[in-house]
């Protein structure tokens, strides 16, 4: 059910992310009307909080209502997390797919979805539903359960809390097999994502862990399921590597005692 005046916070500025939440992929454009249902907030407070966001520039208004505007994408490419990984992380990407074919997508967990950081697409890979800054469970993708084999119990807990919805018929939906399945990854150091966030795409992934030992992200390649090469999986796996021990020493260089 949507949210009411008395469920929603009292704090302009809650009130603003609560709105600038309500945008996603599936719905980039929003009505006043859409706006008010989905914050719960009274229509004249939505209506006056979105034209403050408006003048600010987070928000732009288009002919079928409000859209999130150009200075929240400026203040993203601020992100120092985004900004380092990208750009490091950048030429091992390219090399990745000009070697696979493949889209290869870099992540990092928030909360329990993962982020992408960072999506190169590819002519002879399928379109997916995954686009940089856009969100997706982490237990359905390969970058997610990558990260996830890496990560905290109570971090894995959180996401089994919170729900393992189906994104397509094959996407693991039970505590169990999740649990076997992030076992796996662990031993093999590969994560695979088949058909269970797209129909008919098969993902290969890897984890960025950082010199501290936590993990920090996950890289992966993505084709047609019954196109992919063999090589996909220990490709990944190579650049994963060569791109932590980048890293390790460009941005997450450790200060000497």
């Amino acid at each position: 059910m949507p949210p009411t005046e008395r469920d929603t916070p009292v704090s302009v500025l809650e009130r603003a992310a609560t709105l600038l939440e309500s945008f996603n992929t599936e719905r980039p454009t929003l009505s006043l009307a859409d706006l008010t249902r989905a914050t719960g907030l009274a229509r004249s407070t939505t209506h006056r909080l979105a034209e403050d966001l408006v003048k600010l520039g987070w928000l732009e208004r288009s002919a079928k209502g409000y859209q999130l505007g150009m200075r929240l994408f400026e203040y993203g490419e601020l992100v120092p997390r985004q900004r380092d990984f990208v750009s490091v992380a950048l030429p091992y990407m390219e090399d990745l797919r000009t070697a696979t074919g493949a889209a290869v997508h870099l992540a990092v967990l928030d909360g329990t979805e993962v982020v992408y950081l960072q999506v190169l697409a590819s002519k002879a890979a399928p379109r997916m539903n995954s686009r940089r800054g856009g969100r997706l469970p982490a237990h359905a993708t390969g970058v997610g359960k990558a990260i996830l084999a890496f990560s905290s119990p109570e971090t894995v807990q959180k996401v089994i809390d919170t729900g393992l919805p189906r994104l397509t018929p094959r996407t693991i939906s039970t505590a169990g097999q999740l649990k076997r399945e992030l076992g796996a990854i662990r031993a093999s150091g590969i994560s695979y994502d088949r058909e269970e966030s797209n129909p008919g795409v098969l993902c290969a992934a890897a984890p960025i862990i950082g010199p501290d030992g936590v993990v920090r992200g996950a890289l992966s390649a993505s084709g047609f399921a019954r196109r992919v090469a063999p090589r996909m999986a220990p490709a990944v796996q190579t650049s994963a590597l060569a791109l932590t021990r980048d890293l390790a020493r460009q941005v997450w260089a450790l200060p000497e005692r």
